[in-house]
C-alpha cells in the first residue's frame, strides 16, 4: 500500500450558484449537512474534506470512475487532468489523437475551434467546481476550530490558486470568486486577466511562509506554492505583458535551494506506479488503482498510448489499450536517430509497426506512442489493472532546474555557470551529452524542455513564451489541420470561453476573435 493522501468519501453541500459564473453546475452530496454542521458535528472531518479538494484535479468524483461531479459533463472526459493534457499537449507539436471524437479533433489538429467544444467546457466547469469549494471551506474555517488550522486555511489556498492559474494560462479571464463574495447571490463581473494575475499572486505571496516545508505526500509545501509563483512570473509577459523573470528566479531558486529535492537518478521511476518514492516529485496528483481510480488521470495517458495492434498492454501494467495516443516527429524528432540515440529518452518510444511520418492522424500506425508513463513499478514488476497507479508530476525538480536556465538566458540575473550546470545534470541523468556555454541558448531550452516534459501539461503554454505557437514562425505535423502544417491566427494564444459559461453569466465576454 502507497504513503498516500486516500480520499475520504465526505461530502458537503456547495452553493454553486452562489455569485459564481457556473450557475448550472449541480453536485450530489453524500450526507446532508452543510460544511459547518459537519466540521461542527467531527472537527476531524476537515481532513477528509481537504484530501476531496485535492482529488478534485485528479478524480472525477471521490463516488467512482463513472460518477462525475459536475452535472452533465462526462465521468471519463472531463476530469482535470485528462483535459490539462487535451489542451496543453494534443494542441501543441509532441502529441496527437486519433479518436476523432466532437472536439478532440479540433485540439489535435490545432483548427476550427470554437466556444462549442466540450473540452474547453470540461476544464472551466472543473476550475469553477473547484474554486467554490475552496471558498465554502474557508468561510467555514473562519468560525470553527481545528488542529493546524493555518496550514490547512493556506493549502485550501494554494489550491485555489492552482485552478486560477490555469483559467489564466487557457481561458485569460474569468470571474473572481472568492470567501469575500462567497453566498452572494449578484452574477460576479468579469475580472481581466491581469487582475487575476495580481489575485493570485498576492495569494501565494501570503502563504508561502505559511506552508510547511515538508508534508503528507500529495500535499503542498511552501516549495510548491514557490513553484507555481515562479510559473507564474515565467508567463508573467504573456499573461500582463509585463516581463517578470527576475522575480522567477527568486522563486525557482528557492525551490532548488531551499526545497531539498534531487534530480530522480532513475528518469524512468518518475513516470512508474512508485513514483511516490521519488525525491524529485515537488508536486504530484495522485492515482491509485484500488483509491483513487479515474478514466481521467494517468489511466487516460497510459491506457490512451497503448494498442493491442501493436503490443501487448500488459507489459505496461494494463488490462487493456485504447488505441488512442501518438507523439509526432516533432517530439521524437529532437532525439535524432533513435537507434543510435544514447539518450534515455529516446528509448521511451514504441516504434515497432508504426511509422516515422504521420501522413494521417487518424491512423494508429502513424506516428510512435509514448510510453514514458507506465502502469508498473521501476523494475517492471506490479500488477496488471484497468487503472493506473502511476501519480502525475505536475511540478519537479527538473523542471524547475530548466526554469532556472531559461531566466538566465532572458538576462534576469543568475548565475550562467549555474544554468549551465543544471542543464547538464538533467540531460546527464538520461545519457543524453553534455553541452557547452556557446551552445545553452533559448531556442536549445525550448527543445530540453520538449525531451524531458513533453506529456506532463506544459507544452502549449511553452510555445506561446517563446513566441511559437501561433502564426508560422514553428510549424509542426498537422497544426492548422495541415499535414505538413500551416500557420494559425493569434487569437489560439488562448481558449474561446466556453458557450455555457456566458449563458450562465452574461457578464462574461468572448475571447477576441471567436
Amino acid at each position: 500500500m502507497k504513503n498516500k493522501i486516500y480520499i475520504i468519501l465526505l461530502s458537503f453541500t456547495l452553493a454553486l450558484s452562489s455569485g459564481s459564473c457556473t450557475s448550472d453546475l449541480d453536485t450530489e452530496p453524500l450526507v446532508e449537512l452543510t460544511l459547518d454542521e459537519l466540521l461542527a458535528k467531527d472537527p476531524d472531518a476537515v481532513k477528509g474534506i481537504l484530501a476531496r479538494l485535492y482529488a478534485s484535479f485528479a478524480l472525477s468524483s471521490i463516488e467512482a470512475a463513472d460518477k462525475s461531479d459536475i452535472q452533465g459533463d462526462d465521468p471519463g472526459e472531463s476530469p482535470f487532468l485528462r483535459n490539462l493534457v487535451n489542451l496543453q499537449d494534443f494542441s501543441a507539436d509532441g502529441m496527437k489523437n486519433r479518436w476523432g471524437d466532437d472536439g478532440l479533433d479540433q485540439l489535435t489538429t490545432t483548427s476550427n475551434w470554437d466556444e462549442n467544444n466540450k473540452f474547453f467546457r470540461y476544464l472551466f466547469n472543473r476550475i469553477y467546481f473547484t474554486i467554490p469549494q475552496c471558498n465554502n471551506l474557508l468561510t467555514v474555517l473562519q468560525n470553527v476550530s481545528v488542529d493546524n488550522q493555518e496550514q490547512i486555511t493556506s493549502e485550501v489556498r494554494f489550491l485555489r490558486s492552482l485552478a486560477y492559474y490555469y483559467l489564466i494560462d487557457v481561458f485569460g479571464k474569468g470571474v473572481l470568486s472568492t470567501e469575500e463574495n462567497f453566498g452572494g447571490t449578484e452574477l460576479l463581473p468579469e475580472v481581466s486577466r491581469a487582475d487575476l494575475f495580481a489575485y493570485v499572486e498576492s495569494e501565494l505571496l501570503a502563504i508561502e511562509s505559511t506552508l510547511p516545508t515538508t508534508n503528507d505526500y500529495g500535499r503542498a509545501t511552501n516549495s510548491a506554492a514557490q513553484m507555481l509563483l515562479a510559473k507564474l512570473y515565467l508567463n508573467a509577459e504573456v499573461y500582463t505583458g509585463t516581463a517578470r523573470y527576475d522575480d522567477a528566479l527568486t522563486y525557482i531558486s528557492k525551490v532548488i535551494d531551499e526545497g531539498g529535492y534531487q534530480l530522480d537518478p532513475n528518469f524512468i521511476r518518475l513516470f512508474s506506479a512508485d513514483n511516490d518514492t521519488s525525491n524529485e516529485i515537488i508536486f504530484p496528483l495522485i492515482a491509485d488503482a484500488d483509491n483513487s481510480r479515474s478514466y481521467g488521470n494517468t489511466t487516460y495517458i497510459v491506457n490512451g498510448n497503448l494498442s493491442t495492434d501493436t503490443m501487448d498492454p500488459g507489459d505496461f501494467g494494463s488490462t487493456a489499450g485504447w488505441t488512442g495516443h501518438r507523439a509526432t516527429k516533432a517530439w521524437y524528432g529532437l532525439y535524432g536517430d533513435l537507434a543510435t540515440s544514447t539518450d534515455d529518452r529516446a528509448e521511451l518510444f514504441w516504434t515497432e509497426g508504426h511509422n516515422y511520418e504521420m501522413d494521417d492522424y487518424r491512423e494508429w500506425e502513424d506516428g510512435y506512442p509514448s510510453i514514458k508513463f507506465r502502469n508498473i513499478n521501476t523494475d517492471g514488476s506490479g500488477t496488471i489493472t484497468e487503472f493506473s497507479s502511476t501519480d502525475f508530476p505536475l511540478f519537479r525538480l527538473a523542471d524547475a532546474y530548466l526554469i532556472y536556465a531559461e531566466c538566465v538566458l532572458r538576462n534576469a540575473g543568475g548565475n550562467p555557470t549555474t544554468a549551465l550546470q543544471y542543464v547538464n545534470d538533467v540531460r546527464e541523468r538520461s545519457n543524453a551529452s553534455t553541452i557547452t556555454s556557446s551552445e545553452l541558448t533559448l531556442d536549445f531550452i525550448l527543445d530540453e524542455r520538449a525531451r524531458e516534459l513533453n506529456l506532463e501539461g506544459h507544452r502549449r503554454s511553452d510555445l506561446i513564451r517563446f513566441g511559437k505557437f501561433t502564426g508560422n514562425a514553428y510549424i509542426w505535423p498537422w497544426k492548422g489541420g495541415v499535414k505538413n502544417g500551416t500557420s494559425i491566427p493569434s487569437t489560439y494564444n488562448v481558449y474561446p470561453i466556453p458557450a455555457s459559461a456566458i449563458q450562465a453569466n452574461p457578464n462574461l465576454t468572448q475571447n477576441p476573435g471567436y
